[in-house]
């Protein structure tokens, strides 16, 4: 029994508690803790958005529904372009989307062009149409997302069946479909799709394992890990334990990515221009640079079933390793064209815009698994400095290959200074079907993982650009963020907080790697914190409307060597790389006369509507640039222009920021016998050619471009360039 000097001393302590408890949140609300962070607690567990469950290892961030993001400024005027552009007309004008005969609207998945191109195309433009709010993209879209629920048959199997001679059915185009049916689930909440998902995944249970994904078809073994990551999102859903199951079998036959001694062949290891496979080819289990893109985040997926912290490290090694010998280039990407050769590393090799947009999607995938801030750094590269450069600037045309440097862009073969014969460098509306339907998804996927949700029931903004969130934080408060900037234009972003009442919740800030010195403001009063890059500032508060976040990320020039090749440098400012600001004079030409061979359209599609374009330089291109290395501030002149009108700074005239500096051409540096920027020789190197000052613009803003530049010098040190 309580005696009456216990209940005083339980009422005392309760007194006592409760005011802490009331101080506590006093202090939170006018003394806000803020932070350094590797990350959100992972041992917590977020009450409103969709955890990984037991026994699966937590994400350190979630993705929130595709509808919860708008994204704003340069970005949505991207989007726009897009939606008006090549993505938002395709279903008009390829023959892989006419609807007449089309596989993918069969209720018994028999016509014409069931493979990959659909549901690489409508996994980003019904995106689009999410995010934009279009209803006639939607309604679009609707038609081939009923189309693949009413294909569904007794067995649980959908959509076109490929079957090989093996007899082995071909999975990867329906992998790339689960995609879309999951983005069409956040939006709609048909519970047809999971009823979808679950029929289907039983099937391929049930396959036989001898001829499932590893065995047969080329594409779906090396990219089973996006069957995985639809098998893991499924799970999250209904916590159907057989699932696990499935997810074993696919990582058990898909082609390993974390096995450093593969069976060498010649078909998936090229030989070096001697007609040797090198020994470290065996490293990686492919050397084609989309399966790379997309399959290195294969193992860190699995790392949430297995646990084993090698399997995450596996995604880091295959990234790590493809680097080491050909991704000593700006841009973050690697040179490959198509198929990366030994000896041939020089800037000129590009990549596919598929990979750049796969290679996007993996670090957007990487960054919710393991919290890593590299993985948001890599995303933004990759955005902000390779992509933008592979599409026009109205978004209706394309190139198949886009390297660090390209000073030319015809219609013309360069095989084999590049690995692909035909015209890949044109921008072209029809040629290389891949990346023409599968672009789509590059700007709608960046724009969803602009902002996530954390286990701790807070919010976390890990890539920057102008947006705005709504989701429910804390005690299930729904509160919106307005993100207000210009970056990676410029380094101030400001957040200001909107809410019918006041709650408490953690807010994260992703500190770039490149950034040394930012500092954080609230409601205009400086925060005393010493911010570190490559990790969190994490702000907990109390949160009251009109609260402004002001994140300060001081931006200079930085010079980057590149000593594995040849001694280049390229240079940085904050995020952005720049590249030498190339005269571009553009001339239209048939898209039909310019398009590869397996090029198609729709019959009926106004082709002239649709042209095709050469880019040629119009202004000298081979330029070294000359500079204090350990003045660099001194060297560099910033200039700084005004905000274009029309919202789009991806263009050589528009780029709002300009770096100056002394340059002296390399007459010997020319196009060479494949039609090609000359690979690059060692620097230091000899000029006699007069001083000059010559202008950078942002990599992303250049089609034309160099962006990885020999380096000028004098005395006994500097080479001939031959």
């Amino acid at each position: 029994m309580t005696t009456n000097n216990t209940r005083k001393l339980i009422a005392s302590a309760l007194l006592i508690s409760s005011i802490g408890f009331f101080s506590f949140q006093k202090d939170i609300k006018e003394n806000p803790i803020v932070t350094v962070s590797n990350g959100p607690d992972i041992t917590k567990q977020n009450s409103f958005y969709t955890n990984n469950r037991a026994p699966l290892v937590q994400n350190a961030f979630l993705k929130l529904p595709v509808t919860a993001i708008q994204p704003k400024g340069w970005l949505r005027e991207y989007l726009i372009r897009q939606k008006d552009g090549l993505t938002g007309n395709l279903g008009t004008i390829s023959a892989w989307l006419q609807k007449d005969n089309n596989a993918w609207l069969s209720k018994d998945g028999k016509g014409e062009f069931g493979w990959e191109e659909v549901p690489y195309w409508l996994k980003g433009y019904a995106n689009l149409g999410y995010i934009l709010r279009d209803e006639k993209v939607i309604k679009e879209s609707k038609i081939w997302l009923e189309g693949v629920l009413n294909s569904q048959r007794a067995d649980g199997n959908f959509g076109p069946t490929i079957i090989s001679k093996e007899g082995a059915e071909d999975f990867w185009p329906k992998m790339i479909m689960m995609y879309c049916l999951q983005s069409y689930y956040e939006y709609s909440n048909d519970k047809r799709i999971i009823t979808f998902m679950e029929k289907f995944f039983r099937y391929q249970l049930q396959y036989p394992e001898d001829k499932f994904l590893l065995q047969h078809h080329y594409w779906q073994g090396l990219r089973g890990g996006d069957n995985l990551h639809s098998v893991l999102w499924l799970y999250n859903v209904t916590g159907d334990a057989w699932l696990l199951d499935l997810a074993k079998k696919i990582h058990k036959n898909t082609p390993s990515w974390s096995n450093r001694n593969s069976a060498v062949n010649e078909g998936q290891h090229p030989k070096d221009k001697n007609g040797n496979i090198p020994d470290w080819s065996a490293k990686l289990p492919d050397w084609h640079n989309v399966n790379i893109a997309q399959g290195y985040r294969e193992p860190a997926t699995y790392y949430q079933v297995s646990k084993n912290k090698s399997d995450l490290q596996a995604s880091y090694d295959v990234f790590n390793i493809i680097r080491k010998h050909f991704g000593q280039v700006p841009g973050g990407l690697f040179g490959s064209d198509e198929v990366s050769r030994p000896g041939y590393s020089d800037p000129r090799q590009g990549m596919e815009t598929c990979g750049m947009v796969e290679e996007m999607n993996s670090a957007e995938e990487m960054m919710r698994i393991s919290g890593d801030v590299f993985w948001g750094d890599q995303a933004e590269n990759v955005a902000f400095n390779s992509y933008p450069a592979a599409v026009m600037p109205d978004f209706k045309s394309l190139r198949y290959i886009t390297s660090p440097n390209t000073v030319l862009n015809d219609s013309k073969n360069h095989a084999p200074g590049i690995s692909n014969e035909g015209p890949f460098l044109m921008m072209n509306p029809f040629s290389s079907r891949c990346c023409q339907h599968n672009h789509a998804q590059g700007w709608p996927y960046f724009s969803e993982n602009l902002w996530m949700a954390t286990p701790d029931n807070g919010v976390a903004a890990v890539l920057y650009a102008a947006s705005e969130v709504s989701l429910k934080v804390g005690n299930g408060t729904t509160v919106r963020f307005e993100e207000k900037t210009n970056y990676p234009f410029e380094d101030q972003l400001k957040f200001q907080f909107h809410a019918a009442s006041s709650v408490a919740f953690p807010f994260y800030l992703r500190i770039p790697s490149w950034c040394s010195n930012a500092q954080v403001f609230i409601n205009g009063k400086k925060i005393e914190v010493k911010a570190v890059a490559s990790k969190y500032l994490k702000i907990n508060r109390t949160w009251k409307e009109g609260d402004v976040i002001t994140l300060q990320l001081p931006m200079q020039v930085d010079v980057k060597e590149w000593k594995e090749n040849k001694n280049s440098v390229s240079v940085n400012y904050g995020p952005l790389t720049f590249s030498l600001k190339i005269g571009e004079n553009y001339i239209k030409k048939s898209a039909a006369e310019t398009a590869i061979w397996d090029s198609k359209w729709q019959k009926g599609a106004d082709i002239q509507a649709w042209p095709s374009y050469e880019i040629q330089p119009t202004t000298p291109w081979n330029y070294g640039l000359i500079f204090d290395a350990k003045n660099i501030a001194q060297s560099f002149t910033i200039e700084k222009k005004a905000w274009p009108s029309n919202n789009f700074p991806f263009t050589t005239d528009a780029a709002p920021i300009v770096l100056k500096v002394k340059a002296k051409q390399i007459p010997n540096w020319t196009i060479d016998q494949y039609g090609l920027c000359g690979e690059l020789k060692n620097s230091p190197v000899k000029s006699a050619e007069a001083l000059k000052t010559v202008e950078l613009i942002p990599m992303g803003a250049a089609r034309l471009r160099v962006s990885q530049f020999p380096v000028i010098g004098e005395g006994s040190n500097a080479n001939e360039w031959k």
